[in-house]
């Protein structure tokens, strides 16, 4: 079932991409103001590297607000680092390889004119201190973004 605001955020278990490879916990961190989970379907692909653009450029702002941004997807950590490195994202990226985050959220699915199976449909949730997602948002069609500026208001509201 689709996570939506009001629920409590399903914990993540993966790989993080911060320049270097980590373990990463989601719970790690809860509590240190809101969390922006952006999940995308695939690192080098346009609509992607925008989003993740966007995201960079509001960085400040969503700093401001006390947020962490976490980009996600179902790319290896060696091509998120990659595309942090190509696109100069300042923020980390983490690796569902396993697919088990993508699931959990239930945004899998398939782009197969690009071959992209079992990926994450492009989605963003704001997670609060106490784990609740205070804002959810799923593409109708995985090469839409979000709205920044809303989802700035939400993180501020969080």
């Amino acid at each position: 079932m689709m996570v939506s605001t009001g629920d409590t955020a399903p914990d993540i278990s993966a790989t993080i991409a911060n320049g270097e490879v980590a373990d990463f916990e989601l719970s790690d961190h809860l509590g240190d103001g809101p969390v922006v989970l952006a999940f995308f379907p695939g690192a080098f692909t346009p609509p992607c590297s925008n989003e993740m653009v966007a995201l960079q450029e509001h960085l400040g702002d969503f700093h401001d607000a006390g947020a962490t941004v976490l980009g996600l997807s179902a790319d290896s950590a060696f091509s998120l680092n990659s595309f942090r490195d190509e696109h100069g994202l300042e923020f980390d990226l983490v690796s569902d390889m396993g697919r088990s985050a993508i699931q959990d959220y239930d945004l899998e699915i398939d782009i197969e004119d690009l071959g992209l199976l079992g990926v994450a449909n492009r989605a963003v949730f704001v997670v609060d201190d106490d784990g609740e997602v205070s804002y959810s948002w799923v593409a109708d069609d995985p090469t839409n973004e979000p709205d920044y500026d809303e989802l700035l208001d939400a993180v501020e509201s969080a």
